[in-house]
């Protein structure tokens, strides 16, 4: 279903839920830079989770079952990326020293102005799939060997050594100090320049560009449908500066996670990859009218289409739950190698 065939209310319901929640949050819960209690996040973090899951019963309202596990589906592969993120994001804030209580507004307007991005994004990545339709092969290559990369060491993210903070401070008049949580000041001939949070904003938000390349692809693998697509990645982006309080303090905990993650864009690669599998047989074994040869076409025909996103929310619940168990039943190798020299 293509995104111009839903109705414009349709649209108006998404974008409202989604600025008055945001308005609630910044504009009355948290009006004051503050670092946020655990409670707090917890509190908030059902919030959005909840508003996720609503949306969902909505869609399944409005447009069947098929379209509520795609947006279900896209939401978690969104919502796993973007945890696997934090770990960036806990390192960016460290490596500029951002002050916890200010953390949050950089949080709130990077994913304000994400919304945006994602929108451009993921419009272009659909028209083009829609226009030139091996892309999209292209998108299953890309993540396959993007899961392999993760399976592999980790790449660490260098701020100091970043062509994002030398070009902003190269064009941006930065200073270099904090102003609270403000984004702009004045230096000491009286010209106007950004505050370091400014600079830590835009690292952010190109990090979260970045990101987009993987997660896009990802969900584009569960479906081609622009509104399903944008609205599961934004509730998982709102729900990500929660969840960065929230984990930030057991973030080291999640080890396995990135196996996980690895395993779940493998999948989703090798399932882009199907259709022109499946053409490639047909061509090679020919319409001889065999079992093989009814299951392709059937295939072709779009019939398992449902039992595809059954199967492929199965697996990504399952390595998400998994990957999160075995991150807290088995404890990473350097926690090991310390409790074995205290002994």
């Amino acid at each position: 279903m293509p995104h111009l065939e839903y109705p414009f209310w349709v649209w108006a319901t998404f974008f409202a839920v989604v600025l008055i929640a945001l308005f609630v949050d910044i504009g009355i819960v948290n009006r004051k830079s503050h670092a946020p209690s655990r409670k707090e996040t917890l509190v908030w973090s059902v919030v959005w989770v909840s508003l996720a899951l609503a949306f969902g019963g909505f869609i399944y309202s409005q447009f069947g079952g098929l379209k509520s596990k795609e947006f279900l589906t896209g939401y978690l592969i969104e919502m796993s990326l973007s945890i696997d993120n934090l770990f960036v994001f806990l390192l960016i804030f460290g490596y500029f020293k951002v002050p916890k209580k200010y953390q949050h507004r950089v949080l709130f307007w990077g994913i304000f102005m994400a919304l945006v991005m994602r929108m451009v994004m993921i419009f272009a990545g659909v028209e083009l799939v829609n226009q030139f339709h091996w892309t999209l092969y292209v998108a299953g290559a890309f993540l396959i060997y993007t899961g392999f990369k993760m399976f592999g060491e980790d790449e660490a993210f260098e701020p100091e050594e970043s062509a994002v903070v030398n070009l902003t401070t190269r064009f941006i008049r930065i200073s270099k100090h904090y102003e609270g949580d403000k984004f702009f000041t004045r230096d000491q001939a009286g010209r106007h320049a950004g505050t370091l949070l400014l600079l830590v904003l835009i690292v952010i938000n190109l990090a979260d560009l970045v990101f987009a390349v993987d997660s896009i692809p990802a969900i584009l693998g569960i479906s081609t449908d622009t509104f399903i697509v944008y609205t599961s990645n934004i509730f998982a982006i709102l729900g990500l500066r929660t969840f960065f309080f929230l984990l930030a303090e057991l973030a080291d905990r999640f080890h396995f996670l990135k196996f996980g993650l690895a395993f779940i864009l493998t999948f989703i690669g090798v399932k882009m990859l199907l259709p022109l599998a499946a053409e490639g047989l047909i061509i090679v074994i020919g319409h001889d009218g065999s079992l093989l040869s009814n299951i392709l076409e059937r295939y072709q025909n779009h019939e398992f289409e449902q039992l595809f996103i059954n199967i492929s929310l199965g697996v990504v619940t399952v390595s998400i739950i998994v990957s999160v168990v075995l991150s807290l039943l088995i404890a990473p190798k350097s926690q090991e190698n310390v409790e074995a020299v205290s002994e």
